[in-house]
């Protein structure tokens, strides 16, 4: 086991959201992407659009369910049904002991690809699709395109490769950099890249973009972009 920051432990190509991570994941998250936070307003201020009275909002990969409380807090006032699916046990625990005094918010412990998906408004995905095997996204980008309805939207924020090998390398650098000012070590962060080969397999722009158009997605703009950090927003 390698020290990967914020008191994390994980071995090569084997990061796990499960155990300690849980326990660390809101500060080692905010730590290591740049504008989390800020993020976090984002989706909030964007389901403004797309959440009226009776809508269905699923959160992929909910975590802690932080951005999905904050959006029932939100939208209190209004009947909407919120749900956050996790598949790792610890994380989706955390999300259930979170949300107790919402009624409105339904937490499932599931692999995304075995989700039944509802008629919906929102979908959010906050840095989670980058997980997904790459041979399973289209299937899944497919499958959200049908669960919206019209008008609805997808609002995904993705790690991303650069378009050729000067700006990935360009993009690397400034994101170690990033890591290093604050404050992790050089080891831990060669640890923490180390745990993610196979487990992150980030996509570049385009890549994102022809997943979105293969599913039937037309109508789509990036939100927010910081590096290699991207938010996309993708209306039916």
């Amino acid at each position: 086991m390698a020290k990967v920051g914020d008191a994390i432990q994980a071995t090569n190509a084997n990061w796990s959201f499960s155990g300690q991570t849980r326990e660390q994941f809101e500060q080692h998250i905010r730590r290591s992407i740049p504008f989390y936070a800020e993020g976090h307003e984002l989706v909030a201020a964007l389901s403004d659009f797309f959440l009226v009275e009776n809508s269905v909002c699923y959160d992929l990969g909910c975590s802690t369910g932080a951005l999905l409380l904050s959006l029932a807090e939100r939208h209190g006032r209004k009947k909407i049904k919120f749900v956050g699916i996790d598949c790792e046990t610890d994380m989706a625990q955390q999300a259930q002991n979170c949300s107790q005094t919402y009624d409105n918010i339904e937490i499932r412990c599931q692999n995304l690809m075995d989700v039944d998906l509802e008629p919906v408004d929102f979908i959010v995905s906050y840095y989670t699709i980058q997980f997904v095997h790459p041979k399973q996204r289209q299937v899944l980008f497919d499958r959200l395109y049908n669960s919206l309805n019209w008008g609805g939207g997808l609002l995904l924020f993705e790690k991303v490769r650069g378009p050729d090998a000067r700006f990935q390398d360009i993009m690397t650098t400034l994101y170690t950099d990033f890591k290093l000012n604050q404050g992790y070590t050089g080891d831990e962060i060669v640890a923490k890249t180390r745990s993610l080969k196979g487990v992150l397999e980030p996509f570049s722009t385009a890549g994102n973009l022809g997943l979105l158009e293969r599913a039937g997605f037309v109508d789509i703009m990036t939100v927010m972009k910081y590096v290699c950090f991207e938010g996309f927003l993708a209306i039916k």
